[in-house]
């Protein structure tokens, strides 16, 4: 003789959890019974129960599949990172706040704080949404007290402001340089021809490399950069910025080859940009100084926050208050060689 116990879950008519067991005796088979009514009606008990022994690892997976908008690349690269590191490998009930901490330390081994606190952010977003997408039993509680105890720890940081700007003879250094290997190579990529353009349109090297011929309106001097970047939108955040007219001359001289006007890719630009810079000695200087170093000369040379923001992209006139802090007036590049012909 056996003795099946069984457990059925309804809400609202609906059976929602149903599971037995079988045991030999009806004693075991009451106190296995009366033990998972009260692991089941325990706050996130049905969860587990129905999700069984999902991992951090397989919520990341999932995170990354079903996001509709394509992950950035360092957001993308950093949750395939954290699935080698032993927090993965936990069942979601089972981590806590002590988790998220010893992460953070772990990270810390090999990472300064701005980079650590970039790596439990971008966690964060797959705690958010875990249990209220997908019932995971992940704690965002715990998720948020781990962050706060490894920001008074000093384990992590808010990232720095970076104020690095190209100096005009480290840009006649640049230029130089790519200009005499399209001399020597020229089918090489015009680098010396998409700095300029990034110095003076502003633009991040993605968006240079998105930008189409259709997408030009030459007539105003403006171009629709798609999928600018923002906090909280990316994909369909199309936006006309300005074009002044050094960057305008560059578009002209481009040849129409393609269906983009720098049919490049982004990683392209930055290897070929970071090699330059190691072969001749430039300390510290990445492409995105050159869209700080734009900025900054529309403002000496007399543009207004808005004015300069119609030119940048920026939404929030209070981020580009740090641009506008300036020293010295005029155009800098007024009599530069490798100003680019207005006509």
């Amino acid at each position: 003789m056996s003795y099946t116990a069984q457990i059925r879950i309804k809400r609202n008519g609906k059976t929602v959890h149903s599971e037995s067991q079988t045991f030999d005796r009806k004693k075991l088979a009451v106190a296995w019974m009366n033990k998972r009514e009260g692991d089941l009606f325990e706050p996130g008990g049905l969860e587990r129960a129905k999700h069984g022994n999902v991992t951090l690892a397989n919520v990341i997976d999932q995170y990354i599949k079903e996001n509709a908008a394509p992950l950035g690349r360092t957001k993308a690269q950093v949750l395939h990172t954290l699935k080698s590191f032993d927090i993965a490998d936990l069942s979601c009930e089972e981590i806590t706040s002590a988790h998220i901490v010893a992460l953070a330390r772990e990270l810390s081994i090999d990472k300064n704080p701005q980079t650590v606190a970039n790596y439990l952010s971008h966690l964060s977003s797959v705690f958010a949404i875990a249990r209220p997408a997908w019932g995971y039993p992940l704690d965002k509680q715990a998720m948020q007290d781990g962050v706060i105890v490894a920001k008074r720890l000093g384990m992590t940081s808010k990232s720095r402001q970076r104020d690095r700007r190209p100096t005009l003879d480290e840009l006649d250094e640049l230029l130089a340089f790519f200009r005499q290997r399209r001399a020597q190579a020229p089918q090489s990529m015009p680098m010396d021809e998409i700095i300029l353009f990034a110095l003076f349109s502003t633009r991040r090297q993605d968006e240079i490399c998105r930008i189409s011929w259709a997408d030009l309106d030459e007539q105003n001097s403006r171009v629709l950069v798609r999928d600018m970047k923002n906090p909280g939108q990316k994909i369909g955040n199309d936006n006309w910025c300005d074009l002044p007219a050094p960057a305008l001359a560059v578009i002209k001289r481009a040849p129409q080859k393609a269906e983009r006007i720098f049919p490049y890719s982004p990683e392209s630009i930055s290897a070929n940009f970071t090699r330059a810079c190691r072969l001749l000695g430039l300390e510290d200087l990445h492409f995105h100084d050159l869209r700080h170093e734009g900025i900054s000369r529309l403002f000496e040379i007399g543009y207004n926050i808005p004015h300069a923001a119609a030119v940048s992209g920026h939404r929030s006139w209070v981020s580009l208050k740090r641009y506008s802090h300036i020293r010295q007036r005029g155009d800098k590049y007024e009599n530069w060689e490798w100003m680019p012909a207005n006509g």
